[in-house]
């Protein structure tokens, strides 16, 4: 019932949640029938089918019992060793889990990406080269996380703070590269919400360990903005995976594809639809016991370095240049003649068009990682420079609803 009807709590988890002899009574009193079984838990004095120790009443014995816990099934806190953090700041942790890998966690608000995660995540790749085999990244809450701290921007963004800007985006930016190019593999294990910068976070790792009920996408768009930590460059290589370099293939059609799901803020309602879309990739791995997420990808990151990891090797990308921004230009005036799209809508989807196609060059043309980074960090401080776009900030972070203006 947890796993696949998005329950809290399962049937008798909530009966305590009630409180067992509440409930009891008042079936009682309304004249309802129990099973003689049930009968036989009240009159033993239980008052609950759960109990805080681990144990668990077991209605055929008519007593309780140690609960059967799935040794798979282990959170954070359970796995951890030692007493304290390998390496810890404002906002985040880096616990040893044992076997070689080390686990690093966000301990933000909501989970959300700030100065301070980036330098945990440049730390922890740092301790994970130097002392372990492979990194996990595993958070605690409801969801993975919801991308970067929105109020941080605003504020930079209405103080005209464009030098402070700059640098948290390029620090973004290059502790995610630093994390891709790392020498240890990295496993991101997301769940909830994976959203804008958390999304990023896992495309920056070499592989993807996600519950099932993991909600992915760039949605940056709809905040005013385009993704500013390498997701334009991450999702274009996702899209481009599997063709050798030097193939003289149209890059268009994958430029166009990327382009749409990140200018409709595309958001995949599942971990199976992720990989439908492209998000994840065929072989990364999906847990439908969120109870095992953590477990299982240590030992995906465990796999990966025993069969000798090696990092990613970096790519040039032939892109379209002027000619696919002027496609995907016509794609998007005739969104905005139909009236899907504003004119600040069309603004920002151009920007997004414009990283991908690699800047406005003549013909399809090879761009580096670095150039793209810095093309597509330009781009994000100039929509921070927009009334529009900090108007859109600022709704979502009053209502938490999108304004479309």
């Amino acid at each position: 019932m947890k796993w696949g009807y998005n329950w809290d709590l399962g049937p008798f988890e909530t009966w305590d949640a009630i409180g067992f002899k509440t409930a009891y009574d008042r079936m009682k009193a309304e004249g309802l029938s129990l099973p003689a079984s049930i009968d036989e838990m009240a009159a033993s004095g239980a008052e609950s089918f759960y109990t805080d120790d681990g144990r668990v009443f077991d209605l055929i014995k008519g007593e309780y019992e140690a609960r059967d816990i799935d040794p798979r099934n282990a959170s954070l806190t359970v796995m951890r060793q030692g007493d304290a953090p390998v390496f810890e700041n404002r906002g985040a942790q880096a616990w040893d889990l044992g076997d070689g890998i080390l686990g690093l966690t966000f301990t933000t608000k909501a989970n959300s990406i700030d100065d301070t995660v980036v330098e945990g995540i440049t730390e922890a790749v740092d301790i994970a080269e130097r002392d372990f085999r492979g990194l996990v990244i595993y958070n605690e809450g409801d969801h993975f996380c919801v991308g970067a701290n929105l109020f941080a921007v605003v504020m930079a963004a209405q103080q005209k703070a464009w030098d402070q800007l700059r640098g948290t985006i390029s620090g973004l930016q290059n502790g995610l590269q630093r994390m891709k190019y790392s020498t240890i593999p990295v496993v991101a294990a997301p769940f909830g919400m994976t959203v804008g910068g958390g999304f990023e976070v896992c495309m920056g790792a070499d592989a993807v360990q996600a519950a099932s009920e993991t909600y992915v996408g760039l949605v940056e768009v709809g905040v005013g903005l385009l993704p500013g930590g390498a997701g334009n460059m991450n999702m274009l290589w996702r899209a481009l995976e599997g063709i050798p370099d030097g193939t003289d293939v149209d890059p268009l059609p994958f430029v166009s594809r990327t382009f749409q799901n990140i200018a409709m803020a595309r958001v995949a309602t599942g971990a199976g639809e992720a990989r439908e879309f492209g998000y994840f990739r065929k072989n990364d791995g999906i847990s439908f016991d969120q109870a095992r997420l953590l477990t299982e990808a240590k030992g995906r990151a465990i796999g990966m370095a025993e069969a000798g990891y090696h990092p990613p090797v970096r790519r040039a990308y032939r892109l379209p240049g002027e000619s696919g921004m002027a496609t995907l230009g016509m794609m998007i005036d005739s969104l905005q003649a139909g009236g899907f799209a504003s004119e600040h809508d069309a603004l920002i989807a151009r920007k997004v068009a414009m990283v991908l196609c690699g800047g406005p060059s003549g013909a399809a043309h090879e761009v580096t990682e670095e150039q793209m980074l810095e093309l597509e960090r330009e781009a994000f401080i100039s929509l921070c420079g927009e009334p529009k776009s900090q108007e859109r900030m600022q709704h979502m972070l009053t209502t938490n609803k999108p304004l479309r203006n």
